[in-house]
């Protein structure tokens, strides 16, 4: 096992298989030394996604934490492209789309569920550029949606 997954089993956490696309696309792309993750949404362990608004049906601390199943969900994907977590060079750029309130102006918060899960995980390798948006909308209602590209070694 890896020295990520062994992190993620201390910190209790289990990386699920990864979903099914909703459409015509893959979860995963490499070029090179880049791996795009397609979007992922805050898949719960019991299975559950977290539906609803920001600023309305739920907390930015709610939020914060939808964002860390994003995370998982996506080192899950990328586990299942790359193999071994411990092959990552460093996460370049996460764009969290947060599914937001009109009035509210905290998605960049939010998004920190999943920052703050990659950078306690990969430490400096983890640091990434990174958007934080709120928009009106979501698939199924979902929280918060996270996509990422990640370089990896050859």
């Amino acid at each position: 096992m890896s020295q990520i997954e062994d992190k993620l089993k201390a910190m209790g956490i289990e990386l699920p298989p990864p979903g099914k696309p909703g459409g015509n696309y893959v979860s995963a792309v490499r070029t090179g030394n880049l791996v795009y993750l397609a979007g992922v949404g805050p898949r719960q362990a019991n299975g559950e996604l977290v539906i609803g608004k920001l600023g309305r049906d739920l907390t930015v601390e709610q939020g914060y934490e939808a964002a860390k199943w994003c995370a998982v969900s996506m080192l899950g994907n990328l586990r299942t492209e790359i193999g071994d977590l411990d092959k990552v060079v460093r996460f370049v750029k996460l764009l969290g789309m947060v599914n937001s309130d009109p009035d509210f102006t905290q998605p960049p918060a939010v998004v920190n569920g999943c920052s703050d899960l990659i950078v306690e995980l990969y430490g400096d390798r983890g640091k990434h550029a990174r958007s934080a948006v709120g928009l009106a909308t979501l698939p199924n209602g979902m929280a918060v949606e996270i996509e990422a590209v990640i370089e990896v070694e050859p």
